[in-house]
C-alpha cells in the first residue's frame, strides 16, 4: 500500500513513505491492562471482542499482561508486543526519547484521583516527611513521575529518598508488611492499602496531567493500519457500551479487581474515560516531556505532536 492510501487509512502522515502490506496480522500481541481500573480492556477482554472483531481475518489475539508501561515499551521494541490497550503516556514519551518509536492509537482515561503515594500503616506522613525514607513502585511510569513532581514541588530532589523500583503488586506487599515506608500505587491497590490501615500522602491530582492512551509499535502500524484502525474502533464501541450499560460494566470491573461494587463504582467514577485526543492533551504532552526532561526521567526531546496520530483525533 503506497503511503497516500496509508493516509487515509488511518491518518499515519508521518511515517516513512514506502509500500506496505494491506493484510490482516497473522497474530495481534496486545497488553492487557486491568489497573487502575480500565473499564474499556477489562470489557473488551471479557467479552472476548477483540477476538470477535478479528475473528473473520483469522488473526490470533494474544494479550500479554504488562503492568508497567516502562516495560510494556520494552516489549514493543523486541517486537514482543505490537499494541497496548492502556499505556501512561509518562512510558509514552521516554520510549521514544530513548529511540524506540511508539503512537498514540486512541485515548482512553484522565485517572488522577486514582494514583497516589501511600504511607505506611500507623503514621501520618506528609511529602516532606519522606526525606531519608524507603519508597516502593515502578520505574519510568507516571507513578514515578508523580514521585518526581511532589518531591520537587516541596523543594526536594529524587536522591533525599531511597526508591526500590518494584511493581504495584510487589509495592502494595512491601508497604503493608512494614517493609517500605511509602509506595506507588494506583485504584485497588490504594484502596486495599488503606484497608490495611495505610494513609494517602499525596494524589496526582495538581500534580501530573495523567492520561492513559492505547498505543502501537510504529513497525507495526506501518505493517497493519486497517488492523490498528480495527483495535481503535473495538476500543471506542467499548466506550459507548459502557456509558449504556454502566453498572453491568462496574461489575465487570469489580470481579476482575477483587473489590466491592461500590469500591468499583467510586475507582469508575474517578476514571474519567473518553476516546478522542484533544488540544488540551497534546499541550499536556508538552508540559509532561519538560518536566520529564528537566528531571533526567528522558534521554532525548522529541516532536511530541508526531506521536499522536491523527485517527487519535478522530481525524
Amino acid at each position: 500500500m503506497k503511503l497516500k492510501k496509508l493516509v487515509a487509512t488511518l491518518g499515519l502522515g508521518l511515517l516513512a513513505t514506502g509500500v506496505f502490506a494491506t493484510e490482516m496480522p497473522k497474530e495481534l500481541n496486545i497488553v492487557y491492562v486491568k489497573a487502575p481500573f480500565n473499564l474499556q480492556n477489562m470489557v473488551i477482554k471479557d467479552q472476548q471482542l477483540l477476538e470477535k472483531a478479528f475473528a473473520t481475518d483469522n488473526t490470533k489475539v494474544n494479550w500479554k499482561t504488562i503492568t508497567s508501561g516502562a516495560k510494556q515499551a520494552q516489549a514493543m521494541a523486541a517486537g514482543a508486543v505490537d499494541m497496548s490497550a492502556v499505556m501512561n503516556t509518562a512510558s509514552l514519551l521516554m520510549a521514544n526519547g530513548a529511540g524506540n518509536p511508539i503512537y498514540v492509537a486512541t485515548g482512553v482515561s484522565h485517572p488522577a484521583d486514582t494514583f497516589a503515594i501511600v504511607g505506611k500503616a500507623g503514621e501520618k506522613l506528609s511529602v516532606k516527611d519522606l526525606k531519608g525514607k524507603k519508597i516502593v513502585g515502578p520505574r519510568g511510569t507516571v507513578l514515578h513521575q508523580l514521585l518526581i513532581a511532589s518531591l520537587v514541588k516541596n523543594g526536594m530532589k529524587p536522591s533525599d529518598v531511597d526508591f526500590v523500583a518494584m511493581d504495584i503488586p510487589s509495592a502494595l506487599a512491601a508497604l503493608t508488611s512494614g517493609h517500605a515506608d511509602a509506595a506507588l500505587l494506583a485504584a485497588s491497590a490504594v484502596i486495599k492499602a488503606e484497608k490495611a490501615g495505610c494513609q494517602i500522602v499525596t494524589t496526582a491530582k495538581d500534580l501530573v496531567n495523567v492520561n492513559l492512551v492505547t498505543t502501537v509499535s510504529k513497525s507495526f502500524a506501518e505493517k497493519h493500519p486497517e488492523a490498528v484502525k480495527k483495535v481503535v474502533q473495538v476500543q471506542r464501541d467499548a466506550l459507548t457500551w459502557i456509558q449504556n450499560n454502566w453498572d453491568k460494566a462496574v461489575a465487570i470491573g469489580a470481579k476482575e479487581h477483587g473489590i466491592s461494587l461500590e469500591e468499583a463504582q467510586k475507582l469508575a467514577s474517578w476514571s474519567h474515560y473518553y476516546n478522542l485526543l484533544n488540544e488540551k492533551d497534546i499541550a499536556g504532552l508538552e508540559e509532561d516531556q519538560k518536566f520529564l526532561l528537566e528531571n533526567g526521567m528522558m534521554a532525548k526531546k522529541v516532536d511530541v505532536k508526531s506521536l499522536v496520530l491523527p485517527i487519535a483525533q478522530g481525524k
